[in-house]
């Protein structure tokens, strides 16, 4: 009687909700139905995603500094000229907004770095977590652990760690060693930035990984072994070629994150000392709002630049993958 009582309003709700989708139904048949129920998340990304990506579209070529579309007068390509303003690309010291060449060229450098350097430890630690080793389940939930922080939470940490105050050089300093500027010396900071964002992320791709290592029949393995297999022609024949799904993820959403990076270098170093830490999108935030003179439009268009090198990054990847995966098997069927 009681869990009568209590379910009582529950249905009362649901016939009230239940009675304009019963009207729809009538009224227009079964056929729209499904976008009926995809209405509310359309919605909420139309609102929060694809329009602002069309207002930052319109940005990208209008200038001034008012907040409003309606203010900003239309000035074409300026804003992407005023970028690439440059004597030699090279150099940054030579083009007009030199902060952004030097965050431009900071980024690709940190990308190859932290990429190449997570995947190969991503691609270790899940190796080794495979076997069996003791305390397995316990090992993958330290590795992943980072995963589950905050960046901004992991920066802290970090940074409690490495001030010139902090956690490793008080042990320097007990170890009778002078402290070092980790933070503060320009090759240091961004060598600890690199190694920030491998620890904090590097849990996520070793369990896609370590997915694509359980996926594959342990009987491959046995065949081999009985043909006599060294463990190095076991990886290269068996283990790399069908983990290479896996790799190619690992790889793309990998150069994504890294080309993207803000969270935790904006807390460790704030993009310094000096520039040496400045990346793509801490320059777009700091051109579009942390300045006096906000330049919405430059910063618009700087990241139109970044979302084109995304894309072709992640295509031209791609490309080359499929083609070195066709000539495996064109290899193996002669």
């Amino acid at each position: 009687m009681l869990r009568q009582l209590a379910a009582a309003p529950v249905a009362a709700a649901f016939r009230v909700v239940e009675a304009p989708f019963r009207w729809a139904q009538s009224a227009f048949g079964m056929r729209p139905m499904p976008w009926l129920f995809l209405a509310p998340n359309l919605l909420i990304f139309g609102v929060f995603t694809f329009l602002p990506l069309i207002i930052n579209f319109y940005y990208a070529f209008t200038g001034g500094v008012q907040l409003y579309p309606s203010e900003r007068p239309f000035t074409g390509l300026d804003n992407l000229a005023t970028l690439f303003d440059c004597t030699n690309h090279f150099n940054p010291s030579t083009c007009r907004k030199d902060l952004f060449w030097r965050a431009i060229w900071n980024t690709a450098q940190f990308s190859v770095l932290q990429v190449t350097l997570m995947v190969a430890f991503s691609l270790v630690t899940a190796l080794v977590l495979n076997r069996k080793v003791i305390g397995r389940g316990f090992w993958r939930g330290v590795f992943f652990y980072p995963v589950l922080l905050s960046p901004v939470v992991v920066a802290l940490v970090w940074k409690w760690v490495l001030q010139r105050e902090g956690v490793l050089n008080a042990l320097l300093a007990g170890a009778g060693a002078s402290p070092v500027g980790w933070l503060t010396d320009a090759g240091w900071a961004f060598f600890w930035v690199v190694f920030v964002s491998i620890w904090a992320h590097m849990g996520f791709y070793t369990l896609i990984l370590l997915a694509g290592l359980q996926a594959i029949p342990r009987d491959l393995y046995e065949a081999a072994e009985m043909d006599s297999a060294s463990p190095w022609r076991r990886f290269s024949r068996i283990t790399l070629p069908l983990l290479m799904p896996n790799l190619i993820v690992v790889l793309v959403l990998g150069l994504i994150r890294a080309v993207q990076v803000f969270d935790e270098v904006f807390v460790l170093t704030g993009g310094g000392p000096g520039s040496a830490t400045m990346f793509i999108v801490q320059f777009i935030y700091q051109t579009g709002f942390a300045e006096s003179i906000r330049l919405y439009g430059l910063a618009a268009a700087a990241s139109l630049v970044l979302a084109l090198t995304l894309l072709v990054l992640t295509f031209a990847q791609l490309r080359l993958t499929r083609r070195s995966l066709d000539n495996r098997a064109t290899s193996r069927d002669v």
